[in-house]
């Protein structure tokens, strides 16, 4: 099996380079449903955690019922990164914060300023209508097409 510091870094710099990616969750009559996000992720060579921002909507309710998602990335037919995990809602207005000023500071297209793209209720950092959830994977995948070799796909899988 591989190992996630095997992978971990270049699931990051797939997903960083493609932006945005569908997210499938399970709503609460049990039903699959995606949407396109622009989570961001962090590694820190142990361990891999994904940040999601939206708003109050009823896929904050679906995932507090259902708290897994699919966060499934596509570049062509030449990547393809998935990180399967449990969500979990952020409380913490240090850690809100934090994910609010990571988005300001990373550069365009991945980061943006969350109070200046005209989101109702993005007032700040621990403004209600700015809802932050992390991401705890337990499944990492990242394929990707290599000249010469065909295809190669890593996994990890959480213990």
């Amino acid at each position: 099996m591989t190992e996630l510091h095997d992978l971990a870094a270049d699931f990051v710099a797939a997903a960083h380079t493609i932006v945005y990616c569908a997210v499938g969750s399970v709503d609460a009559e049990g039903r699959p449903t995606s949407r396109v996000m622009h989570p961001i992720w962090e590694w820190d060579g142990e361990r891999l955690t994904g940040w999601l921002t939206t708003t109050p909507s009823p896929k904050v309710r679906q995932l507090a019922d259902h708290p897994y998602a699919s966060c499934a990335y596509y570049d062509s037919w030449a990547v393809a990164a998935v990180a399967d995990g449990r969500v979990e809602p952020v409380a913490d207005d240090i850690e809100r914060t934090r994910i609010w000023d990571l988005l300001r500071a990373t550069p365009p297209p991945l980061g943006y300023d969350p109070g200046g793209i005209g989101v109702p209720g993005w007032d700040g950092p621990t403004a209600p209508g700015f809802v932050v959830a992390r991401v705890v994977p337990w499944r990492v995948q990242v394929r990707r097409v290599k000249a010469g070799v065909g295809v190669e796909l890593r996994t990890w899988h959480a213990p």
